[in-house]
Formats: C-alpha cells, sequence, structure tokens
C-alpha cells in the first residue's frame, strides 16, 4: 500500500508589485511626515510601510519577500522625460507658455509619479528598518523568472536543511569547513586542502596558514626544503621567519610564524611516531 503524502505549508511569502504601484508608494513616502509613515488610514495616501502592514495582517505569521520588475527601466524613462522640458520650455508668450505647462502636467499625471533613486534607497531602507522586510528590484521578466525559481528552490529544500542539522551530536558542526575541500581530478582544491591541513594545528589562523602555503604550495616542496637544511635545529626554524600579513593599507599589521608553529610542522611532517604530541604548551 503506497504510503500517504503528507504536505507542510512553509511560512514564505513571495509578492510582485507593479512598477507603477511601487513607485506610487514611493512617492506618497516622500510627502507623508515620518511619524505618520507606520500606518495608513481613511485619506492617508498608501506607502511601502503601510502596505506591508495591512498585508500582514491577512498573513499573519508569514515571512513576507517583496518583488518589483523595471524599476530601473521606469527611472530612467522618467529622468530622460524630465531633461527633455527645460529644452520645451522657450518663453515666446504668456499664453503658450501656460498651454505648455498644461501639456507638461498632462504628461506628468499620464507617465506616473517621479522619483529618484536616492527616494528609492529611503524608502527601502526605512521599510527594512522597521519591518524586516527587502525588497527584490529585477532588471526584467526573466530575472523575476530566475528569483521566482532559486526562491521556490530554497522554501523547497527548507525542512531537508533543518533536517539535516538536527545531527543528535552538539559537537558535530556541519559547516562547510568540516566538509573538507573537493579537489577534482585536475587537481584543483589540492592548494585549499594543504591550507585547511596546516590549520588544523592548534592557534593557527588562516592568515598564518596561506603564508605557509604561499612560501610551500605542497607538502612535497616543503619536505625537500627541510632535506636541504644541514641540522634539525635549522629544519625545526625553517619557518620562523615567514611573515604574516593581516589587513590592507593602513590598518595593516605584519608578524612572523614564529619558532613554536615551525618546530611543530616540522615534526608532523617528519615524525614516524604516531603518539608525538605536538603542542608542549598545553
Amino acid at each position: 500500500m503506497a504510503e500517504e503524502e503528507s504536505w507542510t505549508e512553509e511560512p514564505n511569502v513571495l509578492l510582485l508589485l507593479h512598477t507603477e504601484e511601487f513607485v506610487s508608494m514611493i512617492y506618497n513616502y516622500k510627502q507623508v511626515p515620518l511619524q505618520e509613515v507606520q500606518s495608513s488610514t481613511d485619506g492617508q495616501k498608501e506607502t511601502l510601510r503601510s502596505f506591508v502592514a495591512r498585508v500582514m495582517e491577512k498573513i499573519p505569521g508569514k515571512t513576507l519577500a517583496l518583488a518589483v520588475v523595471e524599476l530601473e527601466k521606469y527611472l530612467r524613462s522618467h529622468k530622460s522625460q524630465s531633461q527633455k522640458r527645460p529644452r520645451q520650455a522657450v518663453p515666446n508668450g504668456s499664453q503658450k507658455e501656460g498651454q505648455r505647462k498644461r501639456k507638461r502636467q498632462k504628461e506628468k499625471e499620464a507617465s506616473g509619479p517621479e522619483v529618484s533613486r536616492l527616494d528609492v534607497e529611503e524608502a527601502l531602507v526605512d521599510l527594512q528598518l522597521h519591518t524586516g522586510i527587502q525588497v527584490r528590484c529585477l532588471e526584467n521578466w526573466k530575472d523575476l523568472s530566475d528569483f521566482a525559481t532559486m526562491f521556490t528552490k530554497s522554501v523547497a529544500e527548507a525542512p531537508f536543511k533543518r533536517e539535516r542539522e538536527n545531527t543528535g551530536f552538539s559537537f558535530y558542526l556541519e559547516n562547510e569547513w568540516c566538509r573538507g575541500v573537493k579537489v577534482d581530478r585536475s587537481g584543483k582544491g589540492l592548494l585549499q586542502a594543504w591550507q585547511r591541513q596546516i590549520q588544523q594545528f592548534h592557534r593557527v589562523s588562516p592568515d598564518m596558514a596561506s603564508a605557509i602555503v604561499s612560501a610551500y604550495p605542497s607538502p612535497w616542496l616543503l619536505e625537500q626544503a627541510y632535506r636541504r637544511c644541514f641540522s634539525e635545529q635549522e629544519q625545526q626554524n625553517m619557518l620562523a621567519d615567514i611573515p604574516v600579513r593581516r589587513g590592507d593599507g593602513v590598518t595593516a599589521t605584519s608578524r612572523r610564524i614564529g619558532p613554536e608553529l615551525s618546530r611543530r610542522i616540522f615534526l608532523q611532517m617528519t615524525s614516524h611516531n604516531p603518539d608525538l604530541y605536538l603542542d608542549v604548551t598545553n
């Protein structure tokens, strides 16, 4: 007997806003005082925050994501129109000037409200700060299709990811670092795997490991360098003077690998004793 399928509704909702509607709410945000933006009442024009509040009242407990398409195209078209208007406004009598003003007003009303990119950014920041909701601005309808596909896939995979994270072992961290590095047949990934191996040592940062790997890009090259040394003391201190740089610009700092880590890496690379304790300080 076939098992019955069970459906679980995920809390994610993707809502598409028409460009004109979105721009209108941005324009209203510019006109409404900040203390009145949050709620929309009768006679008050709707803003992004009031729109989101109204939607969340209808779908409580959901996680809302907004998307708008061809916003950049809208802004570009209105910018080009505004640049053409001063050229047309050549005074040739008060009557003709009045006709031109009325014509421009009608064109403006027909094409929708005019907002700048700065107005859009301010309204989006205000929305995110007060509601935690972001708006995805997409260039065209194909981008919307790709985004909807990605959004749907992410929602569909969410239960499996939650189940995978529930390993039952508090000490087992299932993340990218613990899963290791993928190495293909061409050898891509070997350098990163070598760096990860060095990072296994106690008190070794990624910057320190990267400095060692830059000097000796493979374990074989490091082993060959050890063989060229004339004494064991020289081998133990071979990596000590490798510089480790952190940060960029005026905040950049520099230090050395140091003799302690140099000694530990030497012992790890050359010792045949599986019970050797490398970190004698702890």
